[in-house]
């Protein structure tokens, strides 16, 4: 499947459609929201390459009507600075940020790492399904369920809630999970975690124990606790060895 770069400047389409190409990948443009939209009701796209600023319908207004329809995975590219268009563009469902002027080395990372935990053919090893109180997770698809019932999370959202399961009763810094999940190194006030975590947290259905998932431990990180361990341990114990949170 091919990428789909959306952006009203020809002259970046152009270079970024060399670059990418030089890459390996096939490349569909779009000038605009509206033309993208178009484009992905008629194909499927393994990314999104999504310029904010455009004209007829802006990135975040585009963003908003992919994500009513779509989970591709969606790479933002805003004017560096913004903080704005990236909190917003998270807060949708986007998978990830590149300010412009970005560094053409990075812009290919940035899509590689969005892939290897998007698309199968990227990922090294064997599919399995993980099994968690109720939660399914299809660690091929990148779909998860709970009691039956789609969650319909980004592939973000999902490696971020992977990445907690497979290490209950444990701590995950935001270090790990930028690192594992974005594929890049966690920099100073860098919200991109917060935000996923936080979309996250709004995506997942009551615990029957009326518990929470999974705790934000300040300054450390995240931590999701078993029924099994909080019955043994009780909740003061959890606070107590895991630094606390709500």
């Amino acid at each position: 499947m091919p990428l789909l770069l959306v952006d009203d400047d020809q002259d970046i389409r152009s270079l970024l459609v060399d670059l990418l190409s030089l890459d390996g990948f096939k490349v569909d443009e779009a000038e605009n929201g509206l033309v993208a939209l178009g484009k992905l009701a008629d194909n499927q796209y393994q990314l999104i390459l999504l310029d904010v600023m455009m004209p007829v319908m802006n990135g975040i207004e585009t963003l908003k009507e992919i994500r009513k329809c779509y989970n591709t995975p969606v790479l933002m590219l805003t004017a560096r600075g913004d903080d704005l268009d990236r909190i917003q563009g998270l807060e949708l469902g986007a998978d990830d940020y590149l300010a412009k002027p970005f560094n053409d080395r990075e812009l290919l990372a940035r899509i590689k790492a969005i892939l290897r935990r998007t698309d199968s053919s990227f990922t090294v090893g064997t599919r399995h399904i993980v099994n968690f109180e109720g939660f399914v997770l299809n660690t091929a698809t990148k779909q998860a369920s709970y009691n039956g019932q789609d969650l319909d999370l980004t592939t973000t959202e999902f490696g971020c809630l992977e990445l907690i399961i497979a290490n209950l009763n444990q701590t995950v810094s935001k270090d790990d999970l930028s690192m594992k999940v974005l594929g890049r190194t966690l920099s100073p006030f860098d919200r991109s975690i917060d935000m996923h975590m936080s979309n996250l947290r709004k995506k997942l259905p009551p615990r029957e124990n009326g518990d929470l998932w999974f705790r934000t431990l300040r300054g450390r990180g995240y931590a999701m606790f078993s029924d099994e361990f909080c019955d043994r341990h009780g909740d003061n114990a959890a606070n107590e060895n895991h630094g606390g949170g709500g």
